[in-house]
């Protein structure tokens, strides 16, 4: 094991943004906030920006958790984050995302969905709101079924199969997605009410089960093309989004 040899004021400055969020079993180690300029549409929008950690052990001696960094090769598995604008911890009203990572629509603007719209919609939405919280949870891919999995059920796809039949298919249920962490760092940061972007009643549910105070729910519908009309339909008619207008699930 390869140990961070740390000065003192070193580990000074890296305490001061470390939280610990304890779970059952283990813990979440929170660092942030750090200040994150992005580009949004052309604009410079400065947002802060937490990533999160989960490890078995508990501990509130940060200098153990860095000693196992470099040994723990976590550039192999990712890590989620959140991004947070305005002053989240006070304003009585927030508007929240919870966006499940999409390395084919966010990073390379693929249209077989619409999650790349989503993700920079949602981040605009919540800067003309004032303040809000975007979760980017990192081991949601395909619905909670990894990339390499996604790619095979994209060939599904290409051979009739819909979205909810490929996962299917594979094995997989129709949504394996889990907001627990992200829910525990969401209430580490706020305890006022919230607003959910979202088309999913599932993450309604998911917040409200967890106790989580919500004042409403926001569509994010949009990006409508030839290349994810069935996508789109899909979600309504088998995953049980809730449709908006100019989304006929009947096309």
């Amino acid at each position: 094991m390869v140990h961070a040899k740390l000065e003192p004021k070193v580990l000074e400055v890296l305490k001061e943004k470390i939280q610990l969020i304890e779970t059952d079993p283990g813990a979440i180690y929170l660092v942030g906030p750090i200040k994150l300029p992005v580009n949004l549409y052309g604009e410079t929008v400065i947002f802060q920006w937490y990533c999160w950690l989960n490890q078995c052990q508990v501990t509130e001696d940060y200098q153990e958790i860095i000693d196992q960094l470099a040994s723990a090769n976590l550039a192999e598995y990712q890590q989620s984050s959140v991004l947070i604008y305005g002053d989240f911890e006070n304003a009585d009203d927030a508007l929240i995302r919870m966006h499940s990572i999409c390395h084919t629509g966010d990073i390379f603007g693929s249209k077989r969905c619409d999650c790349g719209y989503q993700l920079k919609q949602s981040m605009q939405n919540i800067v003309e709101h004032g303040t809000g919280a975007l979760f980017y949870l990192a081991n949601h891919e395909g619905r909670g079924i990894g990339l390499f999995s996604k790619a095979m059920a994209y060939v599904l796809q290409e051979n009739g199969y819909d979205t909810v039949e490929a996962n299917e298919s594979l094995g997989f249920v129709d949504d394996a997605r889990n907001y627990d962490d992200a829910i525990r760092v969401l209430k580490k940061l706020r305890t006022k009410p919230v607003k959910l972007m979202t088309n999913n009643p599932r993450k309604l549910e998911a917040m409200r089960n967890a106790g989580l105070p919500i004042t409403g729910r926001e569509p994010l519908w949009g990006d409508k093309s030839e290349f994810n009309e069935k996508y789109l339909q899909t979600k309504i008619k088998r995953s049980g989004h809730l449709g908006e207008e100019g989304i006929d699930p009947n096309d």
